[in-house]
């Protein structure tokens, strides 16, 4: 199946290029969240007319998103849980609790946008974590489990 992205998707291409995908892929998951329309001639009419305007909105967001990496980058948020005593966390600490962490500093992270390679936080200690704001923009953050008394 070949499409048109509307936007750039992470290890797919950028705004405007014609790529060939999955059926299922391109019918579940890019055309419903609006990434990407059919290649058929009359898209392609439509979107070269609405290119600058796309290309336009683009920017805007790849902006706004290192405007919040500039304000998250390097900061060190602390999350309190009940632990036992070896400092294992008697549950996990993942990405809502994380989002909820970041949202009480005053800046805004959606859940799908923190990155937990190795699963949920586990144990009581610094954790360097990574949110992917935008597919150019990564941020840099450290997690401090500590028990709570």
């Amino acid at each position: 199946m070949q499409v048109i992205l509307m936007e750039k998707v992470t290890n797919l291409g950028k705004l405007g290029d014609l790529v060939n995908v999955r059926s299922g892929y391109g019918r579940n998951f890019l055309i419903p969240r609006g990434k990407a329309v059919l290649a058929t001639d009359d898209n392609k009419k439509k979107f070269e007319e609405r290119r600058a305007e796309l290309q336009k909105a683009e920017a805007d967001a790849l902006a706004a998103a290192q405007q919040r990496c500039d304000d998250l980058n390097g900061k060190t948020i602390t999350i309190s849980a009940i632990a036992g005593e070896e400092g294992k966390l008697f549950g996990s600490v993942g990405t809502i609790d994380i989002a909820e962490a970041i949202g009480k500093m005053g800046s805004i992270v959606e859940k799908h946008e923190i990155r937990l390679p190795n699963g949920p936080l586990r144990t009581v200690g610094m954790h360097e974590i990574v949110l992917h704001l935008h597919p150019d923009v990564d941020a840099a953050v450290t997690i401090n489990v500590v028990a709570e008394a």
